[in-house]
């Protein structure tokens, strides 16, 4: 009987393991938002819609239940019944926080008043080619054209200027 409540003792005072769960939830939880402006924004396929990003925060989402329900389910054996809603609550804002840029501010970017519109002549400009000698819109259009861009056969010289905007690099 003695030995038994003595067992008992020793087993009520072993030290509760450590909810790593949580805790990497939470570092994750705060990778997603800077891995997303530090790097993910390089990339169209990962800037346009950040999956990347809401797939980290999903599997944050699922170690911070998996550590709630060790540490309330367990809580003799593992820690994290102050720690955990805390984590929680500060992550879910960040998930907030991250969705609103994301998603809301980000589409909310002013007018261009003087922006010409489909089917306006573009203004002049002056801008540096590929091999960084500066080149103006007028001369394209006005001046000797490149041979090998006419049609084959053709005797005269196509002279047109394509300009592309590419989202983000302006």
């Amino acid at each position: 009987m003695l030995l038994t409540a003595a067992r008992s003792r020793v087993t009520a005072m072993k030290p509760r393991k450590w909810n790593w769960a949580l805790w990497a939830g939470f570092v994750i939880c705060i990778a997603a938002p800077f891995s997303f402006l530090l790097f993910f924004v390089n990339f169209p396929v990962t800037r346009d819609f950040p999956w990347v990003s809401l797939l980290l925060f999903g599997l944050a989402a699922i170690l911070f239940i998996l550590g709630l329900r060790r540490a309330y389910g367990q809580s003799e054996s593992y820690r994290g019944k102050i720690f955990g809603p805390i984590l929680a609550v500060l992550s879910i804002a960040l998930f907030a926080l991250f969705v609103f840029g994301a998603f809301v501010e980000s589409r909310r970017l002013p007018a261009s008043l003087d922006a010409p519109r489909v089917g306006q002549k573009a203004p002049d400009f002056e801008l540096t080619d590929t091999s960084g000698k500066l080149v103006k819109l007028s001369e394209l259009l006005t001046g000797p054209s490149n041979p090998t861009s006419s049609p084959a056969g053709s005797s005269r010289a196509l002279k047109g200027v394509l300009l592309v905007f590419y989202r983000g690099y302006w």
